[in-house]
């Protein structure tokens, strides 16, 4: 497994949504459930596969309607960095100091 040479908050973004679930997310969920727009998550996605932190298969539900759905998921390597990313990003919390009394 690579690791990413840039991680931005799109990054962070599509790392949240995919450590929220053990099931596979389709691309389309992805965009809709981060926000951000398809010419960012896809090439993440892309990204983050060719570094092994996900894998990614096509939909065999035969009894879907309309194309397939290329569906994406982390990896167990994958999801720990990720989880580690995640933390790192999270904001720290605020400081706010009191009158003195």
């Amino acid at each position: 497994m690579e690791p990413l040479q840039r991680i931005g908050k799109a990054t962070v973004d599509v790392l949240e949504v995919l450590l929220g679930t053990d099931e596979p997310r389709w691309g389309l969920e992805i965009i809709k459930l981060t926000g951000r727009p398809s010419g960012s998550v896809y090439p993440l996605l892309d990204r983050l596969e060719r570094a092994g932190w996900v894998t990614s298969t096509w939909d065999d539900d035969a009894e879907r309607r309309g194309p397939r759905r290329r569906m994406y998921r982390l990896t167990a390597e994958g999801a720990a960095e990720a989880r580690k990313v995640v933390a790192r990003a999270a904001p720290a919390p605020r400081f706010v100091p009191r009158a003195a009394q």
